[in-house]
């Protein structure tokens, strides 16, 4: 494991670094990935590595490489975006970029470890996270971890001609259930 940060049952989380960013934009030009998240320009190399650059400068924004423990592998990201500490919320974000190792319950664990973090280190009260609503997947896996439904914008993007609403779902400190309790 390269420079642990958080670990999960099979997953680990570590800093995402520029050398990061060629994995990266092949997970988001990959358009059965590229259908679930909220971008529809191609990225290329350069563009992912000013993401890490504004990510790792970002007072308001902390993101994760997911990897693999069993081959350490990345193979996604995730974190918390417009951290408010004087409200103690955040958003959260999740991608999963390779589609090989989707329905294998690896969204379920980041989304859990993410929320672990966000309650049991950074002492938020409030997680959200908006989601389209034909994805079915990340629904369960946010569901799972605790996450409710509490709002929807109708016809709120165009996916591959189509318009798709959005769910809001959200999670308070209240009711989660740290990671240790679900092993």
């Amino acid at each position: 494991m390269q420079t642990p940060f958080f670990l999960g049952p099979r997953l680990y989380f570590r800093p995402l670094e520029r050398e990061d960013a060629p994995r990266l934009a092949t997970f988001v030009n990959n358009p059965d990935v590229r259908r679930n998240l909220l971008t529809h320009r191609p990225m290329n190399a350069g563009q992912e590595v000013a993401f890490v650059d504004a990510m790792a400068a970002s007072q308001r924004d902390i993101i994760f490489a997911i990897a693999l423990r069993d081959g350490d592998r990345m193979i996604g990201t995730t974190g918390l975006h417009e951290l408010d500490f004087r409200s103690r919320r955040a958003i959260f974000g999740l991608l999963i970029g390779e589609p090989s190792e989707w329905n294998k319950g690896y969204a379920t664990e980041a989304t859990r470890m993410v929320v672990d973090y966000a309650f049991g280190t950074l002492n938020l009260n409030r997680v959200r996270l908006e989601v389209l609503e034909n994805n079915l997947g990340a629904i369960r896996a946010y569901e799972k971890v605790g996450f409710r439904r509490e709002g929807l914008l109708r016809q709120d993007h165009y996916v591959d001609g189509a318009y798709v609403n959005t769910l809001v779902m959200g999670i308070l400190r209240s009711e989660w259930q740290p990671l240790t309790a679900t092993k």
